[in-house]
């Protein structure tokens, strides 16, 4: 391979987490392009924030925290946050000078000669000593699969497709999903369909009053431990449960936020219960989360008995190479933040105890 390019270290994503990580490489004597590079599918910056639907406007984001070095400020709570957070990328990618390349498809890593991995992309091979992968979920939506599925003859997304709520006016609608979209895609709905139902395998838990740094602390310690042991991770919300404001309680008042036990099976005109229950429907919408998009990492063999990968703070336990940033307890904007720095205070480490080959 000899038009592979060499660098120090290659980060993979330029959503927070990818952005997280490339400033601290900056910040810590790091040159783009020359001792690190940025690689990023999407087209344009923003993340995944980019293809978020249009309705989900910036003063209804749950938790999106500012980028290291520069806040997001006199943003308008009424326009798409979309817009709003995929002009405030630009601007900090453009501030920072972190060069991102884009659109790249990173399409296999792999154990290089040397010490050193493989990159191998849509624009050639990179080889760099470590890796900040920092891919997220989003091109990974989950859809689980029911009896029936097959034969509904009525339409079938997944929130990666969500463009708003007007398509379903005078729809029979079944959200399938008790997270932050689940709700927020009800809410929406509701106003516009013939009819709803919300499902979730599990009760919502709806939690009151502020949550505060130590209940911060405690669920991100819960979702750690999973990866810890080699488990595939939960969202952080998962195990903090959905605040309480006035939108859900004004839908729990309404009966819009009327939980139903997931059903059995799907028929060709609705769902159906094995206690003999049956709901018409014309869309059933799957809001049922996303999974760490890491095929790419396949090669390396990190993935655990478990079916996740087991980490050692930011690195995978098998691997001190590689980083696995807005992973598990980092999969929030200010967890990627942190981890970020993290990574980047370890790789550090990690080459001055190895230097580069002559």
């Amino acid at each position: 391979m000899n038009d592979t390019r060499e660098v120090e270290v290659v980060v993979v994503g330029a959503g927070q987490a990818g952005l997280a990580g490339a400033y601290h490489l900056r910040r810590s004597g790091f040159e783009p392009e020359r001792d690190f590079v940025v690689l990023d599918h999407s087209p344009g910056p923003g993340g995944a924030w980019q293809f978020r639907w249009p309705s989900l406007t910036y003063g209804r984001v749950h938790g999106m925290h500012a980028l290291p070095g520069m806040e997001l400020t006199d943003a308008d709570p009424a326009r798409p946050s979309a817009e709003v957070i995929s002009a405030y990328f630009e601007r900090y990618e453009r501030a920072f000078d972190l060069r991102v390349r884009r659109p790249v498809d990173v399409r296999a890593v792999r154990e290089g000669t040397g010490g050193r991995l493989l990159v191998e992309t849509s624009d050639g091979v990179w080889s760099a000593r470590a890796l900040i992968n920092a891919t997220g979920t989003w091109d990974r939506p989950f859809w689980p699969r029911y009896p029936g599925q097959e034969t509904f003859t009525g339409r079938q997304l997944h929130t990666a497709q969500y463009s708003g709520p007007q398509e379903f006016a005078g729809r029979r609608v079944v959200v399938v999903g008790g997270g932050a979209s689940g709700t927020q895609h009800l809410l929406e709905i509701a106003p516009y369909a013939a009819a709803t139902t919300w499902v979730t395998r599990r009760p919502p838990v709806f939690r009151e009053g502020p949550f505060d740094e130590n209940a911060g602390r405690a669920a991100v310690a819960l979702v750690e431990e999973r990866v810890r042991q080699g488990l595939p991770p939960r969202s952080v919300v998962s195990v903090t449960g959905l605040p309480l404001n006035d939108a859900i309680r004004q839908g729990l008042a309404d009966g819009v936020l009327d939980r139903q036990p997931t059903f059995d099976r799907i028929t060709p005109d609705g769902v159906a219960w094995d206690d003999g229950r049956h709901v018409g429907a014309d869309v059933i919408l799957w809001a049922t989360g996303f999974r760490p998009a890491l095929d790419h990492l396949a090669p390396l063999r990190l993935r655990g008995p478990g079916g996740g990968i087991r980490m050692e703070g930011t690195h995978a336990a098998a691997d001190r190479r590689v980083h696995l940033v807005g992973y598990g307890p980092s999969a929030s904007t200010i967890g990627a933040n942190r981890a970020g720095r993290a990574a980047v205070r370890d790789i550090r480490r990690l080459l001055e105890r190895a230097p580069a080959a002559a």
